[in-house]
């Protein structure tokens, strides 16, 4: 079955999952200005715990419960648009004006952060996906230029032009939040806010050489054996566990794919510089966590002091949002409610209040 989205001139757009349909719950928000202390939320720390360190109570969901909640079977939608010659592939979970614009990580897909959409959809909100080009079921150039930081942050801004959107909180993981700092640079009037999860600055430069580096080298000198790999990945059936599938159409990819991304990285600013990072006036929330060298909490940390109205939430580990995610779902809800304030609906329709 196939369906016209709108707002906005939508190609190939088809119903996903067990059919169409969208959440029409809704949730009352009240307006708060975001504050720039840690906020972890959830359960109360350990006693004698750093009050600033993340919660180390058990999760108490039922294994057979936990495991099932893995399979994300929700209903979306999907569509593509077109901008600067490249065809960019997207979902959308949910309907109304209380936008979230996500973004995967590097060489990831939308499949990554399909549960937390749907899980944000069910409270009222609508949440954009975006496959950025050489990732998913988008274009893949393989060239450098269409790879960069400040490229790709001026892609997903012609994606709220394609679908009338005047404002949304813009966010990511990894390389999705770096491109949403971009985002708020390049298009402060369209940023409501920021939700940026593991942001990489300049403290991740050595973890991130470490391993980017030899992956470049690998797919340029290993390209049969890579090649091989992702033939036989891609006889992988899919399995509706969203961040697994995600890793497998990773391993997927053709190596020239692979190099082009990791090229227009290098060749292209990784992150603002640290000034128009000052400049930021968008309320933010920063997700960071302390069991990852390519994404260090260092990095976290000092973004939120270098944002205007910024707050920390450290996470239990690089997994949680993904495979346990209520405690931070709720956080971020909370967040996207106190963001969008009053008035919304009319707002981000660009009507006058």
């Amino acid at each position: 079955m196939r369906a016209r989205m709108s707002p906005g001139n939508v190609e190939d757009v088809a119903t996903v999952g067990a059919g169409l349909g969208t959440p029409t719950s809704s949730r009352s928000a009240e307006r708060a200005e975001p504050g720039r202390e840690p906020d972890q939320g959830g359960e109360e720390p350990d006693e004698g715990a750093d009050p600033g360190s993340a919660p180390r109570g058990r999760w108490t969901m039922a294994p057979v419960s936990w495991v099932s909640r893995l399979f994300e079977r929700r209903p979306f939608e999907e569509g593509t648009f077109e901008v600067e010659g490249l065809r960019l592939h997207y979902e959308r979970h949910g309907e109304g004006s209380r936008i979230l614009v996500f973004l995967h990580g590097l060489l990831l897909d939308n499949q990554l952060s399909r549960r937390l959409a749907a899980d944000l959809a069910d409270r009222g909100f609508q949440v954009l996906l975006l496959d950025l080009p050489g990732h998913g079921l988008s274009d893949k150039p393989r060239h450098a230029s269409a790879h960069r930081m400040d490229s790709y942050a001026r892609y997903v801004v012609a994606l709220l032009d394609e679908l009338g959107i005047d404002q949304a909180v813009v966010g990511g993981v990894s390389l999705g939040a770096n491109v949403s700092l971009q985002v708020a640079v390049q298009a402060p009037e369209r940023v409501r806010g920021l939700l940026v999860e593991m942001p990489v600055l300049e403290w991740a430069v050595p973890g991130a050489a470490l391993v980017f580096l030899p992956m470049l080298l690998g797919v340029h000198y290993a390209a049969p054996l890579v090649r091989l790999v992702a033939s036989l990945a891609r006889r992988v059936p899919r399995t509706t566990v969203a961040p697994l599938d995600s890793a497998v159409t990773m391993i997927a990819a053709e190596p020239e794919e692979i190099a082009a991304v990791l090229h227009g990285m290098l060749v292209g600013p990784i992150t603002p510089t640290y000034e128009a990072r000052h400049a930021i006036e968008a309320p933010a929330l920063v997700i960071g966590h302390k069991i990852d060298f390519i994404h260090p909490f260092t990095d976290a940390d000092h973004l939120t002091r270098q944002l205007q109205h910024a707050r920390l939430i450290e996470a239990r580990s690089i997994f949680e949002l993904r495979l346990a995610p209520d405690r931070l779902t709720a956080k971020i809800a909370d967040f996207l409610d106190d963001t969008w304030g009053d008035g919304s609906e009319r707002r981000a329709l660009g009507e006058s209040a």
